[in-house]
């Protein structure tokens, strides 16, 4: 695994890179690749998101589950693919709210969410890495202590955040986030499972750009 931490999450987070829990991480992860077994995203993108959105740009957060675990899906930024692979049917429902929540907001051919990430956006996996073809195949191996002291950082040291959760998953994690500093917007994930059950028409991004605003903050462009 290599760590390419930004610097800014460097300082904030070099302890953890010591602690028990992230040197048995390492040691799965070799024992993986040992094993021939192909791990997603990359070693140079596992902490893409970031790379991206270094800690003082961040202003929202959107928490995610686990890396898609097909070829060339995940790219380190949750819910987000790489250009020319097909939109998986999450982030399809994603851009459908996003179609009816954004005035003109158009579905693009792609999805890559890079441009949110460069304005603020951290799209932050709770697990960061993947085996292929195995969903879920790195949770409860010590990637979940490093995400929780990423947002309790966050909590603790910024004012004025907005949090994103969708789903139960992602809403375990709000006894992490102090609510009387930083705002929280949930709904159902946006899976097609669950989209028909409170995800459309919960308009979190016109609710993000309207908090924004409040704050006299630049509101996300939402176009990709």
């Amino acid at each position: 695994m290599s760590i390419q931490l930004e610097s800014s999450w460097l300082a904030l987070l070099k302890d953890e890179f010591e602690k028990d829990y992230m040197k048995s991480l390492k040691e799965f992860l070799k024992e993986e690749k040992k094993n021939r077994q192909m791990i997603y995203p990359k070693g140079s993108d596992i902490f893409k998101a970031f790379e991206l959105t270094p800690f003082q740009n961040v202003k929202v957060v959107i928490l995610g589950q686990d890396p898609y675990h097909g070829a060339h899906q995940a790219h380190g930024l949750s819910f987000s693919v790489q250009k020319g692979v097909k939109q998986p049917p999450s982030l399809q429902n994603i851009f459908k709210e996003l179609a009816n929540d954004i005035p003109d907001f158009e579905i693009p051919n792609h999805g890559d969410l890079t441009d949110w990430a460069k304005q603020g956006v951290l799209l932050l996996n709770v697990t960061l890495t993947v085996s292929a073809g195995k969903a879920g195949s790195h949770q409860n191996k010590g990637w979940e202590s490093f995400t929780d002291k990423v947002i309790e950082i966050l909590s603790e040291q910024r004012e004025g955040l907005i949090f994103i959760l969708w789903g139960r998953f992602a809403q375990a994690k709000e006894n992490l986030i102090n609510q009387e500093k930083h705002y929280i917007i949930k709904s159902a994930h946006p899976s097609p499972f669950s989209a028909y059950s409170g995800f459309f028409g919960s308009k979190p991004f016109s609710k993000t750009n309207e908090i924004l605003r409040k704050l006299n903050k630049t509101e996300i462009n939402w176009q990709i």
